[in-house]
């Protein structure tokens, strides 16, 4: 047992220094990620199976890393399965077995590589972009930059030419953040890791804030995640955005003091194993991992994490920066123009990472940035003729065409290292509370809708609006801590019905009481998550909303032209950021349409509510469990709250709204911003489905009755009245055969004897019938359970289109308007100076 214990000690400081894996070979060797129970030896189950123990998977706590040389079984599965095969068969008893400590073991894959977001428009004809921006811009915004440049003793080359840092074209169309590196707020002592391709760390730009400790190259398994491929730019433009220094080389980072460390994932095929310790790598001194990639884009493609990188990310919020939690900053993606959704994105509908869509200079929607309900904030990025100017990689090399939604997510991470600068003690939950209530919204055509949770305005193009560093900072001085986390799952709503085609939906409800809430210590809502499994001959033709207590419509899923899977949803997580604030109680209501009237067919099966929120009572939370592979397993599980299911009409088109420019505060230069609420939208417009009306399920045929109950009643019901038929049908058997008796007793001298035999026979034969199937309608009817498989990537082609074509607003929208205080430590309104900060940050 002391040796147990010593084991238990040396793999928590192992875990906490992330120390290195030997480098993987996956052309000699196979490995494995097995979690073990922490009283085993992991040494005495290679011993056993005959494998090479490498050591702790430091991403993740009592998970371990075995290898063996290259083979085509599962070593450890099948050992596993192999004692359960004989204890089944009483072969061995059920006595303690080393391999009885493995609660979760997967044999590692190489998968494809992640798709970059970054899109390279081509510069305006005829001149260059630094001539573009000294012909057209305002001249008093010119000397202002100017005057900033000279203040804080900035002689970058293309810092004229950073528009996103400073518009002098179009001034206000920026990140507004000058006036806070005037108080001296510039990212010292964090550190922000780039997930991506590599880092170039000898880059002059860059050499001077690089953090080797926070790096490594998970493709060549070495300390230094220099790039080596001639594509390898992505990740040195990311960092350049971020961290690159005050100094005589390209421009600045929007963090130019911060800390910056690479992660070289992007440059070769990895499995799951490799990611989960990327994606969390030296979680105490990397603070924000910056990641601007995902599945591929293509409008067919749903993919989620495996449940080791799940496990590493759950790791990360809870332990990461001293227990405050990393900052997962991820690329919506570019796939708009392909009918793409980042909701059918594992990474980016994760309620632990922040979602950034991209803006032109323009405050335009580019045709590329993917609108999605889980989309949390949107910044600057290519379009309109500009793309990002940065740091590239070579000693003093430069771009002028960084772009893409991967433009945009590192922009956040500059801005959100500034807030960490500013207020290191901030959790990760606060981060997205400062995001949600300080996003300025804009004039742009959406769905701007006013959320009833906290009165902000949200678009799934655009979310709460545009990042602005001077307001978010601001607010982050005051700003209460939230108390932490709390959830609620509702149990599986069995509705097992066809999905009708085009005009009709199919609504399922579940009603929410206070009573459920305070049970689970769960205030008010942040994060909104549905599980689905829904079965169709075309997944394209499909699409979702939710519908909260309070009248906010969540667009979950969006039909998508290219998507021919047949497989429907397979235990699929949608997740909406629309709902924040709300009180949760009530009727939530899921909204399937199958939005194409053809042949395709398909069944909603079931689904499952979540609500991940504030916690109630601080001392009464405890954290998260680990997910696990089998979390969604019960799916047969009869409930005490059943679905309500019917049929709804769903309007097919809903008219947008925009912002109305006279309610928008002005942001002129050299003014801070002024006390006003957040900008509403003016026009309004109806909800795009309706709400389900509560009714019972049909347990058989609608010829049947329901009599007025639920499923689970009906089938009591029809239970008892067929066990009332089986017992009359038996007892008129009975009588029947004993009446045959009686008259084959008198018949014993008819020459026809061997005849009523047979016949006896017969009736024999009948009773078995009978019999049989009185006892087949005595069982209870239950759906056989099913095990869904995680959706793998199907596509590594690149379909990114460089036509602007089909650029439009987001067709849907909803909006209730509803107040409530804003979570401030003065107690001001939601949509008080924070707000307004976004539109009026003073300039110097």
């Amino acid at each position: 047992m002391r040796l147990l214990g010593f084991w238990r000690l040396l793999s928590v400081a192992t875990l906490a220094s992330a120390a290195h894996l030997p480098p993987r070979n996956y052309t000699s060797h196979d490995y494995y990620a097995v979690h073990l129970s922490p009283s085993t030896s992991p040494e005495e189950l290679a011993t056993h199976l005959g494998l090479t123990y490498d050591g702790p998977l430091s991403a993740i706590q009592d998970h371990h890393v075995f290898k063996a040389p290259k083979h085509q079984n599962d070593i450890v599965d099948d050992a596993v399965q192999e004692l359960k095969r004989r204890r089944r068969k009483r072969e061995v008893g059920g006595d303690f077995h080393v391999l009885d400590s493995i609660h979760f073991t997967q044999k590692q894959k190489l998968k494809p590589r992640h798709w970059k977001r970054g899109i390279i428009p081509e510069p305006p004809a005829g001149h260059t972009l630094r001539q573009n921006i000294a012909v057209h811009g305002n001249q008093e915004a010119v000397k202002t930059q100017q005057k900033i440049a000279s203040t804080l003793d900035i002689k970058d080359p293309i810092f004229n030419e950073q528009w996103h840092i400073f518009n002098t074209k179009t001034p206000g169309n920026d990140v507004n953040v000058t006036d806070i590196w005037m108080q001296g707020i510039t990212g010292k002592n964090v550190t922000a890791c780039i997930v991506d391709d590599g880092l170039d760390m000898d880059s002059r730009d860059l050499k001077d804030n690089f953090f080797a400790e926070g790096s490594y190259d998970f493709n060549d398994h070495v300390p230094l995640p220099k790039p080596q491929l001639s594509d390898d730019r992505h990740g040195t433009r990311c960092a350049g955005e971020v961290s690159a220094g005050r100094n005589d080389a390209c421009g600045v980072g929007l963090a130019y003091d911060s800390k910056i460390s690479g992660v070289r994932i992007l440059s070769g095929d990895i499995s799951d194993m490799d990611e989960a310790l990327a994606i969390n790598y030296k979680l105490q001194d990397n603070h924000i991992y910056s990641c601007s990639w995902g599945p591929p884009d293509d409008g067919k493609t749903m993919q989620a994490p495996g449940i080791l990188i799940t496990k590493a990310m759950v790791t990360a919020v809870q332990q990461g920066r001293g227990g405050k939690g990393s900052i997962y900053v991820f690329a919506a993606g570019n796939g708009a123009n392909n009918d793409d959704n980042c909701n059918f994105d594992g990474y980016t509908n994760s309620i632990y990472s922040i979602t950034v869509g991209a803006i032109d200079q323009n405050n335009q929607h580019p045709y590329y940035s993917e609108a999605c309900s889980a989309q949390l904030v949107v910044t600057y990025s290519s379009g309109g003729g500009e793309s990002i100017h940065t740091t590239d990689v070579g000693a003093n090399q430069c771009t002028s065409s960084h772009g893409g939604t991967s433009a945009a997510g590192p922009i956040a991470v500059g801005v959100y290292a500034l807030v960490l600068s500013a207020r290191p003690e901030l959790t990760w939950r606060d981060l997205q509370w400062l995001t949600v209530m300080t996003a300025v919204p804009f004039d742009q055509p959406s769905d701007w809708t006013k959320t009833p949770g906290m009165g902000r305005n949200f678009s799934h193009q655009f979310g709460y609006g545009k990042l602005d560093a001077y307001a978010i900072v601001e607010a982050a001085k005051t700003w209460k801590l939230v108390k932490p986390q709390a959830w609620f799952y509702s149990p599986w709503m069995h509705v097992n019905q066809a999905i009708p085609q085009g005009e009709k939906g199919l609504a399922s409800s579940f009603e929410v009481t206070e009573q459920m809430l305070k049970d689970a210590n769960l205030e008010r809502v942040e994060h909104i998550t549905v599980t689905m499994n829904v079965k169709h001959q075309r997944r394209g033709d499909l699409s979702v909303e939710l519908k909260s207590p309070e009248g906010m419509i969540s667009h979950l899923a969006t039909a998508r032209r290219d998507d021919e899977d047949i497989r429907g949803y397979e235990d699929w997580t949608f997740m909406s950021v629309a709902h924040w604030g709300e009180k949760g109680v009530g009727k939530w209501t899921v909204i399937l349409k199958d939005t194409k009237v053809n042949e395709k067919t398909g069944t909603f099966t079931d689904w499952k509510l979540r609500l991940w929120g504030e916690s109630i009572d601080a001392s009464k939370s405890k954290l998260l469990p680990l997910p696990d592979a089998h979390d969604d397993d019960d799916h047969d599980v009869i409930d005490d709250h059943p679905a309500h299911t019917t049929s709804v009409n769903v309007p097919t088109g809903t008219p947008v709204s925009s912002v109305n420019p006279s309610d928008l505060p002005t942001r002129p230069v050299n003014q801070k911003p002024t006390n006003g609420a957040q900008t509403e939208p003016t026009a309004s417009a109806t909800s795009a489905a309706a709400s389900a009306t509560a009714s019972p399920d049909n347990f058989l045929p609608s010829i049947f009755p329901t009599f007025g109950v639920s499923k689970r009643t009906q089938i009591w019901i029809y239970g008892s009245i067929g066990l009332i038929l089986v017992f009359f049908a038996g007892l008129g058997t009975y009588f029947y055969l004993a009446r045959r008796k009686r008259l084959q007793s008198s018949r014993d001298n008819y020459e026809f004897e061997i005849l009523d035999e047979a016949e006896d026979d017969e009736g024999g034969a009948r009773t078995g019938m009978l019999a049989g199937a009185g006892a087949r309608s005595g069982r209870r009817a239950k759906r056989g359970g099913e095990l869904y498989d995680a959706f793998a990537g199907e596509s590594d082609e690149d379909l990114l289109s460089e036509s602007e074509d089909g650029d439009g607003p987001y067709r849907d929208r909803d909006e209730s308007p509803y107040d409530e205080k804003a979570h401030l430590a003065d107690g001001s309104d939601a949509g008080g100076s924070n707000a307004s900060g976004g539109s009026a940050g003073k300039r110097q």
